[in-house]
């Protein structure tokens, strides 16, 4: 849907990009299957790709923040923000951050957590795109939606 939506259908590098994604059964529980993008770093090509598809998609769309979800949002999220000029801001899991935070709690598959952010990250006005591997029940995207909302209006 992604690729269709955003002229990509066709765009040879989400074959590879596909194809160089680890699938793992039953990870980190029974019925999951675990989409390892760790894989997908290893080459160079496919990696770099990934990074300019985003970047394409949202350098001329006034983004000042990309927001990182840990961790996976860690490996792609510092590249796009350098590359549209945009601040870099991690979202982390509780008690990795210095300093004052704000939280918000989520559900997954397989449990509860929360992430948190620091409170003078984002200003109001900024303008954010959120950066995660995968959207499963989509409770850390809407966490960080929440989250990112609490300070920009």
């Amino acid at each position: 849907m992604f690729a269709a939506e955003n002229g990509l259908k066709g765009d040879s590098r989400l074959e590879a990009i596909s194809a160089a994604i680890r699938v793992i059964p039953h990870f980190p529980k029974p019925g999951i299957m675990f989409q390892d993008i760790t894989t997908l770093m290893l080459n160079h090509k496919v990696f770099k790709d990934t990074v300019d598809i985003f970047v394409d998609r949202y350098k001329d769309m006034g983004i000042s923040v990309v927001a990182g979800i840990e961790a996976r949002g860690f490996m792609f999220g510092p590249s796009i923000a350098l590359a549209i000029g945009a601040k870099f801001v991690p979202l982390r899991k509780p008690g990795k951050l210095p300093g004052k935070v704000i939280s918000q709690a989520y559900e997954l598959e397989y449990g509860k957590d929360c992430i948190e952010m620091h409170i003078d990250a984002v200003q109001a006005g900024d303008r954010a795109v959120v950066i995660d591997d995968l959207v499963a029940t989509g409770g850390t995207l809407t966490a960080a939606i929440k989250l990112l909302g609490l300070v920009i209006k």
